[in-house]
């Protein structure tokens, strides 16, 4: 169909009088016919309204639904676009012969002109678009399902961000520690001295109670109330001045905001007063003994953990101040404890902090006090007997206030610090103990099994050398591998006037050898299985399970026959160790020294954990560095390390349990003196029958503190 006949069909003339065979259509004409490009539509919506339109190009709305129109309706291939309006329109009376409904149907029918647009325009459209498109917020990401088929990104990074070194602990001005054994020591003397005066005031009241129970009469005691009053008052008092020492820690702590068991033993000292002075009143009081002996016995036990605590202060200071440059510190890593190269700074901080007795008190021994308080007042002020409610507080705190609070730590410390003082070591208190006990694990190096003395030449064989050139090839190997082997070697080369050689491009093998670089020649040195993997060739008579092959140019030149005697004190520290379950990590660099050869020479039950090559150089580089002193060590051998660790866990452990056993010991004790009070039965609740529940639950503290020190 041609555009002519297009023209009848709806009914128009065609009024240009060009004919079809002469019409010439351009680019823009075309797009336009079609519907522009996208450029085009962009530029047409950005284009101002106020701007000047061409002629041709004003045209009537859209049509309703349903009317053709030539860009809407599609167009045949190969067919002609009808031809564009003239540039120049017909004058205004020639179009009036026109009808309407033909004009507006024309006008509908014939393509815009094209309008031409300028870069500039071009440009500032689409910086436009993208600002907008940038401006629009980004929509959270959708959510995948479980069983999405969409394909997984990579999102793992090869190499993540380093992670932030830990900041190291701070370390405040600390004072000599000799000057600081010397004050510990005169403070455990007017402890321990005032002790033996105190059990013997703090147990009359009880010996006269015993005495009462098994119906002996005791003149001016018995059927007394008011003497008895006044002598438990006085007894009370001077025990209090005997131990003035556990009120002055009391203070000490609770200026810290800690709540200890020195605080509720102070505290029902006071109230048992204060109960005794209710008593001489002659109030409404209910007539029963006063519990001023339960608070006499427990101000000499708590004086008791005190002087032991002390005594293992001065210990641990004594030993610390024996040389300022300790031959060795335990410090604490992320795989055990590690031995390394002594220094004093920050022993005493670690020391001096808190220990785990009072840190576990500190987070239940409030609630205990304040239960006490409101127990009182509900047994008394709630019942009508306000005159009880000293007798009921000072019942209900000295079953709280055990007798097993402050033994759990003074003792267990005092008996490690006496048995490592005596082994040449000191532990830096709980802070210490804890830090280096916690993984259960020891980095053992070539000098901890096997240290000088031990490790013996039993022969060497030279193939086509001279001896000394072969002696200088092993010792220089040996000194770049830093192993046990160092010294041997170094006897050896003194011996034949030898001399050390530099040693280039060294390297360890999980094979167990090492290479180096000596003169420009390739040297091996390493066990027989090592030099069958680097080819080098073997005699066959000569069959050593702890022999070193060295070989120049993978030719083997010499032959060293090594022999290692197992120690005792060895033997002894891995069977503590293996005891107390803490794993012993082998980061030895002796190609020898592997967990085989350890099941020979020792028991067979040893059992340690052997890494692989990269983590053992590691562990032993760990040995060369200086970290916080967690313990100090003055003593050569594993069994001095073996017992600082060993002996930190179970003191550990010990202090845990019996905080454990004391704090509920704690509990029970206020719930069954309130149930008691409340009810009334104070015949139940004797001051003697309170002494006994609470020495009850202090025997099992003492068996676990005293386990602490035997291993």
């Amino acid at each position: 169909m041609n555009p002519k006949d297009e023209k009848k069909q709806y009914g128009v003339e065609d009024v240009t009088g060009v004919p079809a065979s002469e019409e010439a259509y351009s680019l823009e004409e075309i797009l336009a016919e079609f519907g522009g490009s996208l450029e085009q539509t962009l530029l047409k919506e950005a284009e101002p309204p106020s701007a000047k339109s061409t002629p041709g190009e004003d045209c009537p709305p859209a049509p309703e639904t349903g009317a053709p129109t030539a860009e809407a309706s599609p167009r045949p291939a190969g067919e002609k676009a009808s031809a564009p309006p003239p540039a120049n329109p017909p004058p205004e009376e020639d179009r009036q012969d026109i009808p309407s409904v033909e004009l507006d149907i024309l006008d509908m029918a014939l393509p815009k002109a094209p309008r031409p647009v300028t870069l500039e325009d071009m440009v500032g459209s689409t910086v436009d678009a993208v600002m907008e498109e940038a401006s629009e917020p980004l929509l959270p990401p959708r959510r995948r399902g479980l069983f999405s088929r969409r394909p997984l990104e990579e999102t793992e990074q090869l190499y993540g961000p380093p992670e932030p070194e830990p900041e190291p602990e701070p370390i405040g001005p600390e004072p000599e520690l000799f000057q600081k054994a010397a004050s510990c020591r005169t403070e455990f003397h007017r402890r321990r001295r005032l002790l033996p005066a105190a059990a013997v005031v703090s147990l009359a009241p009880t010996l006269l109670l015993v005495l009462e129970r098994y119906g002996v009469t005791v003149p001016g005691w018995s059927g007394e109330p008011r003497r008895q009053t006044i002598v438990l008052l006085a007894c009370l008092a001077v025990t209090a001045l005997l131990c003035r020492h556990v009120f002055f820690k009391a203070v000490k702590l609770l200026a810290r905001g800690r709540c200890t068991g020195e605080l509720l033993i102070a505290l029902s000292a006071l109230v048992s007063a204060a109960d005794c002075a209710c008593r001489l009143a002659e109030n409404r009081r209910t007539e029963t003994m006063p519990y001023a002996a339960v608070s006499c016995l427990a101000l000499t036990f708590a004086l008791w953990g005190c002087a032991r605590e002390g005594a293992g202060m001065y210990d641990t200071f004594r030993s610390a101040s024996l040389d300022d440059e300790p031959p060795y510190l335990v410090t604490d890593t992320p795989q055990g404890a590690c031995k390394q190269r002594g220094s004093v700074p920050g022993f005493y901080t670690a020391a001096m902090g808190d220990n785990g007795a009072v840190m576990w008190q500190a987070a239940f021994l409030p609630l205990v006090l304040a239960a006490s308080v409101v127990f009182a007042g509900l047994s008394s002020l709630g019942q009508g007997r306000g005159d009880d409610f000293f007798l009921n507080w000072s019942a209900i705190l000295a079953a709280g206030a055990t007798f097993a609070l402050p033994l759990g730590w003074g003792l267990a410390y005092g008996n490690l610090a006496r048995h490592l003082q005596k082994a040449g070591c000191a532990v830096a208190g709980w802070s210490g103990a804890e830090r280096i006990s916690r993984r259960k694990k020891m980095i053992l190096t070539d000098a901890d099994l096997f240290p000088p003395g031990t490790i013996q030449l039993g022969g060497v064989k030279v193939f086509g050398e001279v001896l000394s050139v072969a002696v200088s090839h092993a010792a220089s190997m040996a000194r770049a591998a830093g192993s046990g082997l160092e010294r041997l070697f170094d006897e050896l080369l003194r011996s034949e006037l030898g001399s050390y050689e530099e040693v280039s491009g060294f390297a360890f093998y999980e094979e167990g050898g090492w290479s180096g670089t000596i003169r420009g020649e390739s040297i091996l040195m390493g066990t027989a299985s090592f030099m069958r993997k680097m080819d080098v060739r073997l005699p066959g008579d000569i069959n050593l399970k702890t022999g070193l092959f060295l070989s120049v140019d993978r030719h083997l030149i010499a032959v060293f026959a090594v022999k290692y005697n197992a120690s005792e004190n060895v033997d002894f520290a891995l069977r503590m160790m293996a005891r107390s379950r803490i794993a012993p990590i082998l980061a030895a660099r002796d190609p020898n020294i592997v967990p085989e050869l350890l099941r020979r020479k020792f028991h067979k039950g040893v059992k340690v954990e052997f890494p692989d090559l990269t983590a053992r150089v590691a562990l032993s580089e760990a040995e060369k560095d200086r970290g916080l002193p967690r313990a100090l060590i003055f003593r050569e051998g594993l069994l001095p390390y073996a017992e600082t660790v060993v002996g930190s866990r179970r003191m550990c452990k010990a202090v845990r349990r019996c905080m454990a056993f004391s704090l509920l010991g704690s509990a029970v004790g206020t719930l069954l003196a309130f149930y008691l009070v409340f009810l009334g039965q104070y015949a139940l609740l004797t001051p003697l029958a309170l002494e006994l529940f609470l020495l009850l639950w202090t025997l099992p503290v003492l068996l676990m503190v005293d386990w602490a020190g035997r291993y």
